[in-house]
């Protein structure tokens, strides 16, 4: 069964919906009022316990929708494993874990476990020990824990896979399969994918319960997503990004590029212009990319170069701008990028490339989008004359996290209470399991390091280093 969410619909509120007191007061304190489309859509369905396809991308609100299903089915007292979410990367299983987590507020004592690769595998054993309501993680590590039967299934309700489309282009169909196959077969099940490959239909077919399809439209609102295009000769392909960096000066810039070497090319002649860029690549231990997100994540990075395999899974709050250096041959991987910027009602820049080459492409995006392309002459990309573009913060890294006690509130207080700083020369604070990353005005960042290496936080010495590049 298929069906077309109704645009009508997309304002209602979330208190037509057979949710509890609790968590409609919760949802109003969060801000939550109003249904998005693929809310108004899915959660009605989702929460008779209909299992569901839904075409959704990156940022349409669908971790809600399936966030406050399977939190309205959840039993408390029920001290098992009643819902998985299996993600692509582990930075999204991060970021779907936090948001469930913020939804889960009305329910006391909700316990959720996020289990991924690149963690060591001695901390998510003992974890499961004690039990939990949620899992959320990646395909390969939840598979692996429940081969060694540390993972139990046996009382799960409810199953979601998140940006399914993902973990099928990144191998992970079999592993899939056999963890589906492990699952009870009355439980519900909900798939978000952003495109709608044969893999998908081919799960569907296999470990679904008459599906309802939900399919919302591709493109996204004019209004809030400014696109140009620029034609270009391969020659010229690398300097136009820095010139429409130079132009344009946005607060943070995700940059796109087909080849990984073309992202170290293009890192080469930014980081030389004296750009504050970083790339993304699967050549990166997680320690290293972790901190290249939190970097970008907190403006101490002005600009991520990555390729779309690099790129998976990440939900980066306030984009300004993506480019695409060049033009990817999938026209749904297009829309997927540009999908990035202008969320939450927040306008958005796209600065596409184009060589005559890859016209032919630009063709499939115009026919997707149902839009022709707006195109603009190179020369108009002319330098502001206000210097490199640099992040406005930069990263410290503090060795000591939450197992040593650290809290956020913690390093605050050691940067503003003990040493003087305001709160507006400090940024973000990222507490980990054994590091701390706080961003600092650029100004300060060397004094403050310093400061804190001869300091204490919490009463303890600590070891404080720049992350620069």
């Amino acid at each position: 069964m298929t069906a077309t969410p109704d645009p009508a619909a997309a304002n209602a509120a979330f208190c037509t919906l057979p949710l509890s007191p609790a968590t409609l007061a919760n949802l109003e304190q969060l801000g939550y009022r109003h249904m998005t489309p693929i809310q108004a859509a899915s959660l009605p369905a989702a929460l008779r316990g209909q299992d569901l396809i839904a075409q959704a991308k990156t940022g349409s609100g669908k971790t809600a929708a399936f966030a406050l299903a399977l939190l309205a089915k959840l039993n408390v007292r029920r001290f098992a494993v009643q819902a998985l979410v299996l993600c692509p990367t582990r930075e999204l299983a991060d970021q779907v874990s936090h948001e469930i987590r913020r939804l889960a507020r009305a329910e006391d004592n909700v316990k959720l476990v996020t289990l991924c690769g690149g963690v060591p595998l001695r901390g998510q054993l003992a974890t499961l020990e004690h039990g939990a309501h949620i899992v959320v993680g990646t395909p390969g590590r939840v598979l692996d824990l429940l081969q060694r039967a540390s993972l139990r299934l046996d009382a799960l309700e409810t199953l979601v896979l998140d940006e399914a489309d993902r973990m099928l282009d990144m191998g992970f169909f079999d592993d899939i399969a056999k963890l589906l196959g492990q699952c009870p077969k009355q439980r519900q099940t909900l798939l978000f994918s952003a495109t709608y490959p044969p893999g998908i239909e081919a799960l569907a077919a296999q470990f679904m319960r008459a599906p309802l399809l939900l399919t919302l439209p591709a493109q996204h609102s004019g209004g809030l997503i400014a696109q140009r295009w620029y034609q270009v000769k391969e020659s010229e392909r690398l300097h136009a990004v820095g010139l429409a960096l130079a132009h344009f000066r946005p607060a943070s810039a995700l940059v796109f590029c087909n080849t990984k070497a073309q992202c170290r090319d293009l890192l080469a002649v930014l980081q030389a212009q004296g750009v504050s860029a970083l790339a993304l690549s699967g050549e990166l231990e997680q320690r290293e990319r972790d901190q290249v997100l939190v970097r970008f994540a907190n403006r101490s990075c002005a600009v991520l170069v990555a390729t779309d395999v690099a790129a998976r899974g990440l939900d980066i709050a306030e984009l300004a701008a993506v480019i695409n250096v060049d033009v990817t041959p999938d026209a749904e991987v297009h829309v997927h990028r540009i999908g990035r910027t202008g969320r939450a009602g927040a306008s958005g820049l796209v600065l596409n490339l184009a060589s005559l080459d890859e016209m032919g492409r630009v063709g499939k995006i115009e026919l997707l989008q149902g839009r022709e392309s707006d195109w603009y002459p190179l020369a108009e990309l002319v330098p502001s004359g206000q210097g490199a573009l640099l992040a406005p913060m930069v990263t410290l890294h503090i060795q000591g996290g939450r197992k040593e006690k650290i809290r956020p509130a913690d390093v605050l207080g050691a940067l503003t209470a003990d040493l003087g700083y305001t709160r507006e020369q400090v940024g973000k604070i990222n507490v980990n399991d054994w590091s701390t990353y706080v961003a600092v005005q650029r100004d300060i960042a060397q004094q403050a390091a310093s400061r804190l290496n001869a300091g204490r936080i919490k009463g303890k010495s600590v070891k404080v280093r720049l992350l620069e590049d």
